[in-house]
């Protein structure tokens, strides 16, 4: 990733097909989201490498991204982690073209990709704060894990005030690590849910658990071992290879929202079975999660 250094801010340099108000319009479809903050086509993220927090305020100018550091100028090596982040987040190192070829001619995704031209898959880099986020969404509305994640990070996360405004931080495995079902459970979490959220923080405290291990091994070796977490299923090992992980061949063919998308796209009067899924994903072949992405995105047009 080509990035520039300009003391105050850095610019980073854009891929094609790249769509800083569609990927707004995704990241802002939650009122109750506080890991990060949009106002005014400004992307705010607060970020703590090292010991340093650092709030970035993230723009889009011409073929760059302008990210303004807020509250502190950091070192440069800080600066290089912050590019790291931003890139991994928004997907910016993914070369799109063969995904787009693909879904030109694909009867489901043909007028998707037309629609949200430019939209990145919108990542969770942290690998804790994708899991939690994937076990909190079992079984539950979106409106309501959202409702879930806030009081987490309310209650257990940090965060740093600029210019009257707070900005949070998810809360880190370690002191999540330290806590009781009960206590977890006060957040209106079910005790299951609760039980399998400590546990992954304790495996990933005590490095059990790494993201750097699991990038480095084959796809299959990666859902087999997550799938032998307690709490952690199928579809929440696709959500985190495909959201954490980037691995555009996962594909959570189980999920309702995919479902439901498919079934509003190709106006049918109900949702296809999982041999019909599977057929149609063969034209996905190493763009399932992509393919995916864009359907769930198709159903938050059809909640506004």
């Amino acid at each position: 990733m080509k990035w520039e250094d300009h003391h105050t801010h850095v610019e980073i340099a854009l891929p094609a097909d790249f769509s800083f108000q569609e990927c707004l319009r995704f990241l802002g479809r939650s009122d109750q989201e506080l890991v990060y903050t949009i106002n005014e086509g400004h992307l705010y993220k607060l970020l703590k490498i090292d010991t340093a927090f650092i709030l970035c305020d993230i723009t889009h100018k011409e073929n760059v991204l302008h990210v303004q550091f807020s509250n502190e100028v950091p070192t440069f090596a800080v600066k290089q982690e912050v590019v790291s982040f931003i890139s991994e987040w928004l997907d910016l190192d993914r070369d799109l073209t063969a995904f787009y070829h693909l879904a030109s001619q694909d009867e489901i995704l043909h007028k998707l990709v037309v629609r949200y031209q430019g939209l990145r898959m919108i990542r969770i880099p942290d690998l804790f704060e994708a899991l939690t986020w994937a076990i909190i969404g079992q079984q539950v509305n979106l409106t309501f894990a959202y409702k879930l994640k806030k009081r987490l990070t309310e209650m257990y996360g940090e965060h740093r005030t600029f210019r009257d405004k707070r900005y949070w931080l998810f809360p880190d495995p370690a002191s999540i690590a330290e806590l009781t079902v009960d206590e977890l459970r006060g957040l209106q979490l079910s005790r299951r849910k609760a039980e399998y959220i400590i546990y992954v923080a304790a495996l990933i405290r005590d490095g059990q658990l790494t993201k750097a291990e699991l990038g480095k091994r084959m796809y299959d070796s990666v859902k087999k071992s997550l799938v032998a977490i307690r709490g952690i299923g199928n579809w929440t090992a696709d959500y985190v290879l495909m959201k954490c992980l980037g691995r555009s061949e996962a594909f959570p063919i189980a999920d309702v929202g995919l479902h439901n998308a498919i079934k509003v796209q190709l106006g049918l009067h109900k949702k296809p079975a999982l041999k019909q899924i599977e057929m149609m994903a063969t034209k996905w072949e190493g763009w399932q999660a992509y393919a995916t992405f864009y359907l769930w995105r198709s159903l938050y047009d059809e909640q506004v």
